[in-house]
């Protein structure tokens, strides 16, 4: 092979700082599948509503706009994240991309939440007319498009899934972001079906902002543990206690110690360590990392060596 043939010592960085998800290729494909349905959708109901002078499908249409915007937002992390995988800009890649935006549709998913609450208190309070006839089948026609698209959405990888190694929790949380997003509008509507159809059989005024309050509520659980989730990812939280105890027993086996250590995610499926490790003479660096052989993921493995001397003078 010719020097000019050779990877150069760049190249092997560039590839070394990809870390997308395994799935990364089918969320996106997906992602913007979704985004084409809903904005389609979109449209229609607007059209609709112009020509029919109907505003039960205007407001119909306006409430898909949120999902557009939130689809759209997801496939485009996807399509960045993939574009500037190799990047030297980003240190540490853009596996994280996915996880900013999943963070900012859950922010979007609470200030829902809140919407539905308040809107469905008024409500409460103030009953207004409701056209059930025209309510209930364009409640059930946008449920049936939520639920094609909540299938479309599903990740690969479930919620609580491990990955190789069985450490990896937490998964992809961009497509995990805009499938919740998507289930809970689906819960709401069909909560909304409900309250419609108990108002328009028993003539319960109350049951559809009731409806209401308890979707509110269901899309805030849903946003909490995406924020939850997505923090933990962008503030570098160690991502796993268990893996964290995993690599600390086995760096010190045969009288090493270790003096300091950190665990950060990288991107789906991807975590980084850098370890300060205290070994008897003649232990070499590359010993040590074949130590951790078979955690498949970690992607970036740093570890300083220093020798037992030094063991009692390193942070700890």
């Amino acid at each position: 092979m010719s020097s000019a043939d050779r990877p150069s010592p760049l190249d092997a960085c560039r590839k070394d700082r990809v870390y997308l998800g395994a799935d990364h290729a089918r969320n996106e494909r997906r992602t913007w599948i979704v985004t084409a349905i809903c904005t389609v959708t979109l449209v229609a109901q607007i059209a609709g509503g112009l020509v029919f002078r109907s505003m039960a499908l205007t407001a119909s249409g306006l409430h898909m706009a949120g999902h557009v915007a939130a689809m759209a937002t997801a496939a485009v992390a996807y399509g960045l994240a993939r574009r500037w995988a190799s990047d030297p800009r980003f240190a540490f890649g853009t596996g994280k991309l996915g996880y900013l935006a999943g963070f900012a549709n859950a922010v979007v998913l609470a200030v829902i939440a809140v919407l539905i609450a308040v809107e469905s208190l008024g409500r409460l309070r103030a009953p207004e007319v409701v056209d059930y006839d025209s309510a209930l089948p364009l409640a059930v026609a946008g449920l049936a498009v939520t639920v094609v698209c909540v299938l479309l959405l599903r990740p690969a990888r479930g919620l609580h899934d491990h990955d190789k190694d069985g450490y990896d929790k937490d998964g992809d949380l961009n497509i995990s972001a805009a499938h919740l997003h998507l289930s809970a509008d689906a819960a709401v509507s069909m909560l909304a079906i409900a309250g419609l159809a108990a108002g328009r059989q028993l003539g319960w005024a109350w049951a559809d902002p009731a409806a209401g309050l308890a979707g509110a509520a269901l899309v805030a659980q849903f946003a909490v543990s995406l924020i939850r989730r997505g923090s933990a990812a962008l503030l570098d939280i160690n991502p796993s206690p268990a893996l964290a105890a995993e690599i600390r027993a086995r760096l010190e086996a045969a009288d090493a110690r270790v003096l300091d250590l950190h665990l950060w995610r990288l991107g789906p499926g991807h975590f980084a360590l850098v370890g300060v490790v205290a070994a008897p003479p003649g232990t070499t660096a590359e010993a040590l990392r074949a130590r951790l052989h078979g955690l498949a993921a970690l992607s970036h493995v740093t570890l300083e060596l220093r020798s037992g001397r030094e063991a009692g003078h390193g942070p700890h």
